[in-house]
């Protein structure tokens, strides 16, 4: 059986934040997946409902190359020099 705390933890509001946090880097593991992180690779976030309607990054990659072929060739341009 697990034995529970009778005290009352007073938690933090989602706003509120500590003075200071300790880190314990011992327990640290390397990123597995750095490895895929190469040269100018760009990691981006899809909101979960976005991420249902692909089954994988080639798919994604795909439908986005579809949307720039798609732009007018002056904002193309415009993006890959900044």
């Amino acid at each position: 059986m697990r034995k529970t705390s009778t005290r009352k933890r007073r938690g933090l509001g989602p706003a509120e934040m500590r003075a200071g946090y300790h880190f314990d880097y011992g327990k640290a593991r390397p990123n597995r997946l750095a490895a895929l992180m190469r040269g100018s690779t760009v990691a981006v976030v899809l909101d979960p409902d976005v991420a249902s309607v692909f089954h994988s990054s080639e798919a994604v990659n795909s439908l986005l190359r579809s949307v720039i072929s798609a732009l007018p060739e002056k904002v193309r341009r415009k993006s890959k020099a900044g």
